[in-house]
């Protein structure tokens, strides 16, 4: 049980409407524990970053995911992999909330990330990529568990997640970020 509530945006690596990492986040928002919510944010409005737009004053949808970071507790990502990397919308996305990098809401925030693709890596390769991308913004990316789930076609029905072991996973991930979380909410950063 969180004695204050934390509240954790979970942003889904893909634009696919039936994506298994937007599933994989329904989970997760399932499987909260008390005191915890979760909220997904869609990575559809940003437009690709572009410094000239930058200067002229963030357009209010890059406003608008800055503020809803910055309101996050902590983050929970669902990526695929894609060409062994992080998609380009969600790498767009780290790019626009990573500027100016003195007052990103990215600095000290929390971070967990998991995965899923129909492959049979689990998305290992994306996760490593997006984890060296989280070096550059300071944020405090959650060590541990790994979420890798492989053959994902397989452990959903109709868009929800059915696999009982990988539902365990995410809720030990959720756990692990609570914990993570309040460390630094707890050391007064």
């Amino acid at each position: 049980m969180v004695e204050r509530p934390l509240r954790i945006l979970g942003i889904p690596g893909s634009l696919r409407r039936q994506s298994y990492n937007r599933g994989l986040l329904l989970a997760a928002q399932e499987l909260a524990p008390p005191g915890v919510t979760i909220e997904l944010y869609e990575l559809h409005e940003l437009p690709l970053y572009n410094q000239d737009l930058e200067e002229a004053g963030p357009p209010a949808p890059v406003q608008h995911f800055k503020r809803a970071i910055a309101e996050a507790d902590a983050l929970l990502i669902a990526t695929p992999e894609y060409n062994w990397s992080v998609p380009g919308p969600l790498k767009n996305a780290i790019d626009w909330a990573s500027r100016p990098p003195a007052t990103s809401p990215l600095r000290r925030k929390p971070v967990a990330i998991m995965g899923a693709t129909t492959g049979l890596f689990g998305t290992v390769r994306g996760q490593l990529a997006l984890r060296q991308v989280f070096l550059s913004t300071e944020s405090y990316v959650l060590p541990k568990p790994d979420v890798l789930v492989r053959d994902a076609a397989s452990l959903f029905r109709d868009g929800r997640l059915v696999d009982e072991p990988t539902r365990q996973m995410i809720r030990q991930l959720l756990e692990a970020l609570v914990a993570w979380t309040l460390r630094f909410r707890d050391d007064g950063r």
